[in-house]
């Protein structure tokens, strides 16, 4: 797993995270949300809350977290900026 240096809330439960080595990507959670602690992520309000921990971990105030983001995850999904 690489280390996430910074992320970011896009519409539809999906997230721009760019890696330490420089590389970003999007990954989308839209079907990833289920469970006690992730159901609170299906309020976008919520969800726009994400952050990155310490490990470089993604992570929202209720506690989920997204120790699974691989870059492999976003690497079908490359993130370009809107003009």
């Amino acid at each position: 797993m690489y280390k996430i240096t910074y992320v970011v809330a896009l519409p539809d439960y999906r997230l721009h995270v760019v890696f330490a080595d420089g590389s970003s990507g999007v990954v989308s959670l839209k079907d990833r949300l289920f469970g006690p602690v992730f159901e609170p992520l299906r309020d976008p309000a919520f969800f726009s809350l994400v952050s990155i921990d310490e490990f470089g971990v993604v992570c929202w105030p209720n506690g989920a977290d997204l120790g699974f983001v691989r870059k492999v995850e976003c690497a079908n999904f490359p993130y370009v900026a809107a003009a």
